[in-house]
């Protein structure tokens, strides 16, 4: 896909007409948008209708991309994102899946594994669930789901409940649902991304969430096909990124920010994690992977910088323990990044729901 952007694909697909008009698809604008990564092109199409009348449009596209090259990786996403500044703004609200019970859902992502992305879910929960939120995590890692031992709660199973919903599993005041509560811990998910897409669908909209102020969706890194479904069909307040300092990170961070950024999800901002090692005898702090790479990086980009955590033995322990409550016991100093970073996210919320009660009324026709 090298030699293959933006241009090149709609030259490809600029002969098919959209639906009960003379024109094409790149004309009505019924092609949005076109996300270019290293592994896989996603092609954006805004649809008016039900969504079972562009069946045939699908597969004109699908004929035109494998005539041309048939070793393309490509994903076709319909959405009823409104094409104009404003509906793209409201699109996130109105059209997305959301839980009716649920305020605010928030992705927290990251350009590659390994960065700390689940750790830094499960602990800001915490952070939250001592100020009196009410929290609930969607573990959306299908192929590595983390949030069942971060949490203590590998063991446990949920039930289906007398209106037909799943139910989550609660620790520490947390709603959580994952894969891992549903399948045995070793078990790999050989599944393809449609599965996966369908299975995150139903983990959203066929769980008993109750009442929630914060849904936070634990995705998987990168930014590929599932990101991108989460992105489009899920109903996003904001996206969260999380990175180490070194600049391989700081590279596949930017990837994330602006894929969020190319389907309209507002940008919370950013996190350093493993940000420093202090030394538990002496103090002295060691920045194993740079530091302040994720700060020069929020500002580059234009985008609000959260706050950094250290890499710390005792995070890491209570996490695979599935521990996170001793890091918010009374006098724990270790939680003090972490309740930063959630009065950030607290005052992003607080932002964004007084700018959309300031918002004019906009009906779509």
């Amino acid at each position: 896909m090298e030699n293959l952007n933006e241009e090149s694909i709609k030259n490809i697909l600029k002969d098919i007409k959209d639906l009960n008009v003379n024109k094409s698809i790149i004309e009505t604008g019924t092609l949005s948008n076109i996300i270019i990564t290293k592994d896989l092109i996603s092609i954006i199409l805004v649809i008016k209708h039900d969504k079972t009348l562009y069946d045939n449009l699908v597969k004109q596209c699908e004929k035109k991309l494998n005539d041309f090259n048939d070793l393309i990786k490509y994903n076709i996403v319909l959405t009823t994102e409104k094409s104009n500044s404003n509906a793209k703004k409201e699109s996130h609200i109105k059209d997305g899946i959301k839980p009716e019970k649920v305020k605010h859902i928030i992705a927290v992502a990251s350009g590659k594994g390994g960065v700390g992305k689940s750790t830094l879910t499960t602990n800001l929960a915490m952070s939250l669930i001592n100020k009196n939120f009410k929290i609930g995590i969607l573990d959306a890692d299908i192929y590595g789901p983390s949030q069942p031992r971060m949490l203590g709660i590998k063991d446990e199973k949920p039930i289906q409940n007398q209106n037909g919903k799943i139910t989550t599993v609660d620790k520490y005041g947390i709603k959580c649902m994952s894969i891992g509560l549903l399948i045995d811990e070793e078990k790999p998910m050989i599944w393809r991304g449609p599965m996966v897409q369908g299975a995150l669908e139903q983990l959203i909209k066929d769980v008993d969430w109750g009442e929630l102020d914060i849904l936070f969706v634990d995705m998987p890194p990168g930014t590929g096909d599932v990101q991108l479904t989460m992105s489009q069909r899920v109903s996003l307040s904001g996206a969260i990124i999380v990175s180490t300092p070194q600049d391989i990170a700081l590279i596949d961070a930017r990837k994330g920010l602006n894929m969020f950024k190319k389907v309209n999800v507002p940008i919370i901002g950013i996190i350093e994690n493993m940000s420093y090692y202090q030394c538990p005898n002496c103090n002295d702090k060691t920045m194993l992977f740079g530091h302040g790479g994720a700060k020069i990086t929020a500002l580059d980009m234009n985008v609000p910088y959260l706050g950094e955590v250290p890499l710390d033995i005792e995070i890491r322990i209570n996490s695979d323990n599935g521990e996170p409550d001793k890091i918010f016991s009374k006098g724990n100093k270790k939680s003090i990044p972490f309740d930063k970073i959630s009065d950030n996210i607290i005052d992003f919320i607080k932002k964004s729901s007084n700018e959309k009660e300031n918002e004019p009324i906009i009906i779509f026709e």
